[in-house]
């Protein structure tokens, strides 16, 4: 006798694509709004994302809150010039990681553009959130991105067990006008509660309103 057939309820609602953040916000991840970005949730967030795949020496995980402060102190080193919201725009620079986390680059190699577009929807709307540009310039982001490559090559030789001249390959020699010597603070590796409210504090330097 054949077993009775039954029927299956399928599920058609749409599966959930927004995050309910700390601050009671809900961000949506196809349509970000900036209204629902909050700086607490980034800091937050940040402050407990690895970098590295969590791959580094210390008590504790060096977070991509303390890398985006380590890339803004090398910005401003290397290019003094720089302005508040030029400043501001590097220490965001990873906001969107607050929400999808820290893929290490080749895991993004192998995603390919659906990471992207998640990723640039997301920064627009941070960067309209502070009443910044919903892009950054050309030259700016070549600036954030030479910063990005030194702070890089600083965390991958000092915790990421990387020798000088494998760092040199991935990342390229460090700018003359940034000595280890200035960054000795920024890289090691801070509690979360810490991380986050060094954060806090810069951001609010940068952007009070």
């Amino acid at each position: 006798m054949d077993a009775p057939v039954r029927s299956a309820t399928r599920n058609t609602a749409a599966p959930r694509a927004w995050q309910r953040m700390l601050s009671g916000r809900r961000l949506d991840l196809l349509d970000p709004s900036p209204l629902d970005v909050e700086i607490s949730d980034i800091a937050h967030g940040l402050a407990r994302v690895a970098r590295w795949n969590g791959q580094t020496i210390g008590d504790h995980a060096f977070s991509v809150a303390q890398h985006s402060l380590l890339v803004e102190e090398v910005a401003r080193l290397v290019t003094p010039s720089l302005n508040e919201q030029d400043c501001l725009s590097v220490l965001l620079h990873d906001a969107p990681e607050y929400v999808i986390g820290d893929m290490i680059s080749p895991f993004k190699a192998v995603i390919g553009e659906s990471y992207k577009s998640v990723e640039a929807r997301l920064m627009t709307a941070i960067r309209l959130r502070f009443g910044l540009t919903a892009a950054p310039t050309q030259t700016l982001r070549q600036k954030i991105k030479a910063a990005d490559r030194i702070a890089a090559y600083y965390e991958a030789t000092k915790l990421a067990g990387f020798e000088i001249n494998e760092a040199r390959a991935f990342f390229g020699k460090p700018h003359p006008k940034v000595a280890l010597a200035k960054l000795d603070h920024l890289l090691a590796p801070m509690s979360t509660r810490a991380c986050e409210t060094e954060f806090l504090a810069r951001f609010s330097s940068l952007c009070p309103d």
